[in-house]
């Protein structure tokens, strides 16, 4: 996700996990959701399952459905990315922050600092971006017992679609920033549908 500033933090509504970096000296964050080890989520209930395209990164999710699903289109997600918002506890890493690698982005560090981004350390799919209260996960990777658990994760909008490389004329809302912080676009018609390459007229919606 793209670096942003004066945006709020992520959760219903939002899209994006903007919040003030909090540089870790030590390694509690280990032993809070969603790392903790499994004896101290002995009652989580393990309705979703993931794991990175090797496999060696297994986590559950206990929330039946995301507090919202959006395609963002910002920068970092090019050309764009289907994200859900879920409150850190809903997540439970099978090992922990083992074979996990971080990524901090206003410093370039791989280190461990929030904001972060998570991935596998072997075979480097993206996880989650998580913030100080809530984590954007990406649905990819679930295991979707039916076609209804995946219907419960279907996006309700586009985010930075001004930014987008590829017009997606589905019908959903498509916000030129951050939904409900910004301003709506026009969407295209299927025919009218293009790759969009330089800089683009950004049309906004009559209100």
């Amino acid at each position: 996700m793209s670096e942003k500033s004066n945006r709020p933090e992520a959760g219903e509504g939002t899209g994006h996990l903007e919040d003030i970096p909090t540089k870790q000296n030590n390694d509690d964050w280990k032993n809070r959701a969603p790392y903790r080890s499994i004896d101290k989520n002995e009652k989580f209930y393990k309705r979703h399952t993931a794991h990175c395209h090797c496999g060696r990164i297994k986590y559950w999710l206990s929330r039946e459905k995301p507090l919202a699903a959006k395609f963002c289109h910002c920068i970092d997600c090019a050309p764009f990315q289907w994200a859900a918002i879920f409150h850190k506890e809903d997540l439970h890493f099978e090992n922990g922050a083992e074979g996990l690698a971080f990524y901090h982005a206003p410093t370039k560090g791989t280190h461990y600092e929030l904001p972060v981004k998570v991935s596998c350390s072997y075979c480097h799919a993206p996880i989650m971006d998580e913030g100080r209260n809530m984590v954007l996960m990406f649905p990819g990777i679930i295991k979707f017992n039916t076609p209804e658990d995946k219907k419960a994760f279907d996006p309700q909008c586009h985010i930075f679609y001004s930014q987008r490389v590829v017009d997606l004329p589905d019908g959903k809302p498509k916000w030129v920033g951050l939904d409900n912080g910004s301003e709506l676009m026009k969407d295209v018609q299927p025919h009218e549908a293009e790759t969009v390459v330089g800089e683009r007229k950004i049309e906004i919606t009559d209100k």
